[in-house]
């Protein structure tokens, strides 16, 4: 079924672009932070990518009336926790307006800037602050990462779709290669036009 609703004059609907970037899946992550006499400080983000590899760099977006972030950004180095799908009660503590999002939390900190390291993670990466830029009503974070580790390879991921938390399903076996094709000589799929 496809629907084309959602601009009006060329304004886009709020609530339709809420609902149509709500369709891609994303991981889940909680942003941390500590040290120097700062109490810990983290919220849940799910707009964590990679940036670059050659310097490895990663990035999210936070909203402007985050009272975390000036916090974090302060302090100059924060951690990201790849959460797993037994952690959606920690994605959702860290979710809230809490002001002390860490009670009760048990946490180790970063070998590199302390951050906290969140126990249960799927994965865990150390960064250090490396620009911000304005991005509409969010922040557009930069971080060089200094360490990364891989926690719990085998564990499944939490992600988030359509407003809400999901388990992935069972893997299925790959598809077969249509005869002829690249993939089916063993070759790799060619490159998409205008893409190096």
């Amino acid at each position: 079924m496809t629907s084309r609703t959602g601009t009006t004059a060329g304004r886009v609907d709020p609530g339709a672009f809420r609902h149509v970037l709500g369709l891609f899946c994303t991981g889940v992550t909680i942003i941390t932070a500590a040290g120097d006499g700062v109490r810990p400080v983290g919220f849940t983000c799910q707009s964590f990518v990679s940036l670059s590899l050659d310097p490895p760099l990663v990035s999210f977006s936070v909203s402007r009336t985050s009272r975390s972030w000036p916090l974090i950004r302060a302090r100059g180095a924060f951690g990201v926790n790849i959460l797993t799908a037994e952690q959606e009660g920690l994605c959702r503590t860290f979710a809230s307006r809490a002001v002390d999002k860490f009670t009760g939390v048990d946490w180790t900190p970063g070998p590199v800037t302390g951050s906290p390291r969140l126990p249960g993670s799927l994965a865990w990466v150390e960064c250090t602050v490396e620009a911000e830029y304005p991005g509409g009503d969010h922040v557009i974070a930069v971080g060089r990462v200094r360490d990364l580790e891989v926690v719990d390879g085998d564990a499944d991921p939490l992600l988030f779709f359509l407003a809400g938390f999901r388990r992935p399903a069972p893997a299925v076996p790959p598809a077969p290669a249509v005869p002829g094709s690249v993939l089916a000589a063993g070759g790799t799929a060619p490159a998409v036009p205008g893409t190096p």
